[in-house]
């Protein structure tokens, strides 16, 4: 589909960055990359975390070392590209922007302004950020792959997740532009598009109030853990997909929204209220 040809799987004996490496998703896709054979520079604004996940892969027998970047600053992403091409075996041919942070609960018009930066600057700027550093490489390179960790909030519009689901519409719709730019180049391109999967983003993020508990509440309920959304996001990137929806619910929510758009818009909106109703 991509022009992968008879090349290597992407996610075999990769060279790779992982920003937002230091739990959750991205610990779970640097320890995945190390288990198949990897070469990982795990990246993270919290460099003792970014330490321990490098420390966990090499643990395991895979090469892994530790940077600090905020993925919102170009040239703390450009820097960690130069670190990159220091420590890993070969040029960069896997890259996994991942970092994100979770905005909810305020409806728009209340949500502060402050909010709004924080969220675009980490979960859209730093998709365009890596995007922007490392496809050049790939694409001259002719081999590799990326994937953006979006979300089924970019498709799913949720209410009262107003920046969330900006950002992860527009790292949804960055990947399917990479996607065509780079169709016949040998590089692959997945979007992943979980729903649930049980990682820290509600307790270091912004979600606040009756949607933060019923959060909590759906994460021990239905929450995928990390390790299987990521097996299936590297093997999609193997397949040469460009959607990657690990649960069901995802599936079936990308499928209403574009047979029934406005049965789906009220029917979001109402169980929302009857999720808080039943809080209170």
């Amino acid at each position: 589909m991509f022009g992968l040809g008879s090349q290597k799987k992407p996610s075999s004996h990769a060279n790779a960055v992982v920003t937002g490496a230091g739990s959750g998703i991205g610990r779970a896709f640097a320890l995945e990359i190390g288990r198949r054979g990897g070469a990982v520079l795990c990246s993270d604004i919290v460099l003792a975390a970014a330490e321990e996940t490098a420390a966990l892969v090499r643990q395991r027998g895979g090469q892994a070392w530790a940077c600090h970047c905020d993925v919102s600053d170009l040239d703390q992403v450009e820097a960690m590209a130069c670190r990159a091409d220091e420590v890993l075996p070969a040029p960069v041919d896997l890259v996994i922007n991942n970092a994100g942070v979770g905005v909810g609960g305020t409806p728009i018009g209340e949500v502060a302004i402050d909010d709004w930066h924080w969220t675009l600057g980490i979960n859209l700027w730093g998709v365009i950020h890596g995007s922007h550093v490392f496809v050049p490489r790939l694409r001259k390179a002719g081999r590799g792959g990326i994937i953006n960790v979006a979300s089924t909030a970019g498709f799913s519009a949720a209410p009262l997740m107003g920046p969330y689901n900006v950002t992860k519409a527009g790292a949804l719709a960055l990947t399917e532009t990479l996607a065509a730019e780079l169709a016949g180049s040998g590089v692959a391109v997945t979007a992943l598009c979980p729903t649930l999967v049980k990682t820290n983003i509600n307790a270091n993020g912004r979600i606040v109030g009756d949607s933060s508990r019923l959060f909590d509440r759906l994460m021990a309920r239905f929450g995928m853990s990390a390790e299987r959304v990521v097996n299936d996001a590297l093997n999609a990137l193997d397949r040469g997909d460009l959607y990657v929806m690990p649960q069901f619910d995802a599936r079936m929510i990308w499928r209403a929204k574009r047979l029934v758009p406005r049965t789906y818009a009220m029917g979001t909106g109402l169980i929302n209220r009857f999720g808080a109703s039943r809080l209170n």
